[in-house]
């Protein structure tokens, strides 16, 4: 592809990938438990939210979290505290459940009315010598199909997220796109 950032920072600049923000923006949105995996009313919280139904405890095992029932109970009556580890684990499932569960809803909201306003905040060249800085400025776009971008996200795959973003989304900024590919932020509300 043209334009394509193959060797991205080699003069200073700072910057991420746009799917990596545009990821985290979708994690940010569909967060439900604010209270970290680390305290026990964080850890007790996901727990329940993985166990409630067969369904959730199904993927939650899919997603990970391979203890035993026996286990799961000690953990949610108190008697035994999950390790460092499994509370790793238990986190990495709910969030992989979490978007699975929150998908179709996100996908509805961004596609509504006509697509979602998105804002593009570009990279930063403040360590850049002058004579290499590129002219780039914020930006913003209205993306109308999310499809490709939060089936992606759900699944957690990044490979496709960032084929989406750079193939699907990022030409519509016009014959400069590529200068976009790495970004400070980009901010989107559903």
């Amino acid at each position: 592809m043209p334009e394509r950032n193959i060797d991205f920072g080699k003069f200073g600049a700072r910057g991420i990938k746009g799917s990596d923000a545009v990821m985290s923006r979708l994690d940010s949105l569909a967060s439900g438990i604010a209270t970290p995996v680390t305290e026990k009313r964080g850890w007790m919280a996901r727990l329940n939210y993985l166990t409630k139904t067969g369904r959730s405890r199904a993927a939650a095992r899919a997603a990970g979290l391979t203890v035993t029932d026996r286990t799961l109970r000690a953990w949610q009556t108190g008697k035994r505290h999950p390790s460092k580890a499994n509370l790793e684990r238990i986190d990495t499932a709910y969030r992989t459940v979490r978007r699975q569960n929150v998908a179709n809803h996100l996908l509805r909201r961004l596609n509504s009315n006509g697509g979602t306003r998105v804002e593009i905040h570009p990279l930063n060249q403040s360590q850049v010598a002058r004579p290499l800085q590129r002219i780039v400025e914020y930006r913003t776009l209205n993306i109308r199909h999310w499809d490709r971008i939060v089936d992606a996200w759900a699944t957690g795959d990044h490979q496709a997220l960032d084929d989406a973003w750079t193939a699907d989304v990022l030409p519509d900024l016009g014959s400069q796109w590529g200068q976009y590919e790495y970004v400070t932020n980009i901010g989107f509300a559903a």
